[in-house]
C-alpha cells in the first residue's frame, strides 16, 4: 500500500476504536483458532442432540431416530474435519490454554455478561 493508504487506514483504525472500543478488543483477541474451538464445541452440542433423538425418539418414529443418526454422522465429520484444520500444536496449545475445557467455557460466558 501506499504512504496515502496507509495513512488513510491508519485514521480508520484510530476513530473505530474510539468510537467503539469494545468491538476492536473482541476483534483483537480473536483468530482462527478462536473460531473453529466454537465450531467444534457447537458440532459436539449437535452430536449429544443427535443422540438424544436417536434414544429418545426412536418410540415414536423410525424416521426421528434416523434423522438423530444423521445429526450425529454430519455433526461429527464436522468435528474430524474442524480438528483436522487445527493441526496438532495448536490443538495442544489449546487444551493447555484450557480454551477447550468446560470450565473455561464456562468462564469466558461469564466474562461476557459481567457489567463493566
Amino acid at each position: 500500500m501506499s504512504d496515502h493508504e496507509q495513512k488513510i487506514l491508519a485514521e480508520i483504525e484510530r476513530k473505530l476504536a474510539e468510537d467503539d472500543p469494545t468491538f476492536v478488543e473482541q476483534v483483537g483477541r480473536t483468530d482462527l483458532y478462536t473460531h473453529l474451538a466454537r465450531r467444534i464445541r457447537l458440532a459436539a452440542v449437535a452430536f449429544v442432540i443427535g443422540l438424544v433423538m436417536l434414544l429418545l425418539l426412536f418410540v415414536v418414529s423410525v424416521w426421528f431416530a434416523v434423522l438423530g443418526f444423521a445429526v450425529m454422522l454430519l455433526s461429527s465429520v464436522l468435528i474430524y474435519r474442524y480438528l483436522g484444520q487445527l493441526g496438532r500444536d495448536q490443538l495442544r496449545a489449546m487444551q493447555e490454554d484450557g480454551a477447550l475445557s468446560i470450565t473455561g467455557l464456562i468462564g469466558r460466558i461469564a466474562a461476557r455478561f459481567r457489567t463493566p
